[in-house]
């Protein structure tokens, strides 16, 4: 029945909601609003359950001629796995939909525009402009430590088109969340992460293989280590651009899910040194999805640049005096 369907899936909603970036605000969201959305999404649980029982009007009903319903009809053989799949994207289209974090794809006209704009602002930072834009992919330049408990980094990549952004939050004790792209519905992500701990690292192509194997474990933990398992990078690509060095990383690990689930992640990862810190840009999608999305993934990667210095004016002060 369309009640028992609802029940079974709550688990797969929860732990959807749970992986979602509540802790980085999207552009159309202002960092004020980031903790009620965190209370609304737990809240909204048993909305998004009355609203996925609509599922049960996708079942095959006898029409006059006996013709078959639409693909979109689920039957009482659907298997456990389809129906969490089912679960899980349309949670994530309800739930980012309910909150205005959807972005509606730009007209083609507005590319060049939005190139020409992130252009300007990296010339004016005193960094090379993105030299070409790939088809169907997005620039994005951002600085990352606008607040008064980091350094800022000046990030940039290139994104899908029809990804979503977030960024992160501001408020009087600094900035809380990261830099990040993707179509969450789906589980693919690219994501902005600093390492601190080793410090500026010289020679970054000549490091061992455990340099960058640590960052990415630290990448992907943020939530704790009981998230993943079998985490392995499986090959190193060093390369360099206008003399910055880079180590491209294939990885792959297990993601370890709030309901229990076991989910297979595979991915590509940028790793550099400025400043005084590693920063990563890593991407990742699940293992039945990357055949498809691999260009895109080291695309991404590829592009990903970051600087520091010169970025002090980028800060934001607040006036922190009593009356």
């Amino acid at each position: 029945t369309a009640r028992s369907f609802v029940e079974q899936s709550i688990p797969s909603i929860r732990n959807h909601c749970d992986t979602l970036p509540l802790h980085s605000s999207s552009t159309l969201i202002t960092p004020a609003t980031q903790f009620k959305i965190h209370i609304m999404v737990k809240l909204s649980l048993c909305s998004v359950a009355l609203w996925v029982s609509a599922a049960s009007a996708f079942s095959p009903t006898a029409t006059q001629n006996n013709v078959a319903t639409t693909q979109l009809s689920m039957t009482s053989s659907d298997t456990a796995d389809s129906r969490r799949g089912f679960m899980a994207k349309a949670a994530g289209a309800a739930t980012l939909a309910t909150f205005g974090m959807v972005q509606e794809p730009e007209p083609a006209q507005a590319f060049g525009g939005k190139l020409n704009k992130v252009n300007a602002k990296l010339v004016s930072y005193g960094v090379p402009p993105i030299d070409k834009l790939p088809d169907g992919f997005s620039p994005l330049a951002e600085v990352w430590g606008r607040g008064r408990n980091r350094d800022p980094l000046l990030v940039s990549f290139v994104f899908p088109t029809d990804w979503i952004v977030t960024l992160p939050s501001q408020d009087v004790n600094g900035e809380d969340g990261t830099i990040q792209a993707g179509e969450y519905a789906k589980g693919d992500t690219a994501t902005f992460f600093l390492y601190a701990d080793p410090g500026k690292v010289d020679n970054l192509l000549e490091q061992p293989k455990d340099l960058f194997q640590t960052s990415l474990i630290k990448s992907i933990s943020q939530k704790g280590n009981n998230v993943y398992q079998n985490f392995k990078v499986t090959k190193l690509t060093p390369k360099t651009v206008d003399g910055q060095d880079f180590m491209i990383c294939d990885f792959k690990y297990e993601l370890l899910t709030g309901a229990g689930f076991e989910v297979d992640r595979v991915g590509v990862a940028s790793v550099t040194s400025v400043g005084s810190a590693v920063q990563v840009l890593w991407t990742a999608s699940t293992r039945q999805r990357y055949k498809k999305t691999e260009t895109q993934l080291r695309t991404i990667a590829d592009s990903f640049r970051c600087y520091s210095g010169g970025l002090a004016a980028s800060k934001i002060e607040y006036d922190l005096a009593m009356d």
